[in-house]
């Protein structure tokens, strides 16, 4: 490589790494992936690296519309992929990440079943403060299209944005009470913590034993944790972080095959009305 092209790339990276982080947040909400949202970031970086870059008079906005773009793409496959996915399906955990904290995990889910024109405008109005001029311009569609696709995407995502804060600390006691409980055998002190509607999701994603289908009800969710706690108390289970996973409450365990698994926990006055069960490897390969 020439003098100039080495140049030219480090005049390239100095103006797309600040950019990153911002980068690498808009790809993970709008793929639920740390390796896909990467590749993303990086498949960006090349089109930086290529384009006339002084002709660029807001490398940010370029660069959020190439990474949403990009996105899209992938989405289409992603959807593919889902259809033949085993048990259900949950984003990758991100640990201690609050930036965007009101982008809980059943939002990123309720995002999921957003058509992709509608997740785009949503998340780059609603969560990253985008004009909807600018969002018209990434998606392609006129602005006064782009307010609807955000409207209709507000209206699916209501029930799923938090009612309220709450306070970190409290979540972080109910998160470790429930690990105590659970992996203990406790049977009153965890059904004392559970909402009547109660669901449990486990995603094995086919690698590791887990839960087919959604596990729902009070009772259910009982009956599984009874069975668990045996399972526990042979093998063992070992709390390694307690703190916030995906804007929610939660912890992360070594189980006994040697993997980390993550539990987050959706809270509701005060109860747990969702349980969220990462043990796929796959989703997990960021955290080692």
């Amino acid at each position: 490589m020439t003098g100039e092209g080495i140049h030219d790339g480090g005049d390239a990276a100095a103006s797309f790494d600040p950019l990153r982080p911002l980068l690498i947040r808009v790809a993970y909400r709008m793929l639920g992936s740390v390796a896909d949202a990467e590749d993303v970031v990086q498949d960006a970086f090349l089109r930086w690296l290529a384009a006339d870059r002084e002709a660029v008079r807001e490398p940010a906005a370029f660069l959020r519309r190439t990474v949403t773009r990009l996105c899209l793409d992938q989405i289409k496959s992603a959807h593919r992929n889902r259809e033949t996915y085993i048990g259900p399906w949950l984003p990758d955990p991100l640990v201690e990440e609050e930036e965007d904290d009101d982008v809980t995990l059943p939002l990123m889910l309720a995002l999921e079943r957003l058509s992709p024109l509608e997740r785009a405008a949503f998340l780059l109005h609603d969560v990253f403060g985008v004009e909807y001029d600018e969002v018209a311009k990434t998606i392609d569609r006129d602005p006064a299209a782009t307010r609807q696709l955000a409207a209709r995407a507000r209206t699916h995502v209501r029930d799923a944005r938090p009612r309220y804060k709450m306070e970190k600390e409290r979540g972080l006691e109910i998160a470790n009470a429930f690990f105590a409980a659970s992996r203990s055998g406790d049977m009153g002190a965890l059904g004392a913590m559970l909402a009547a509607d109660v669901g449990m999701w486990s995603d094995g994603g086919g690698k590791r034993p887990a839960a087919l289908v959604p596990v729902l009800g009070f009772n259910t969710v009982m009956t599984l944790h009874r069975s668990l706690a045996v399972l526990f108390a042979k093998h063992g289970s070992t709390l390694l972080h307690t703190g916030t996973i995906n804007g929610l409450p939660g912890f992360v365990t070594r189980e006994s095959d040697g993997e980390l698994q993550t539990t987050a926990l959706e809270i509701e006055d005060g109860k747990i009305a969702g349980i969220y069960v990462m043990r796929n490897p796959d989703k997990l390969k960021h955290m080692h």
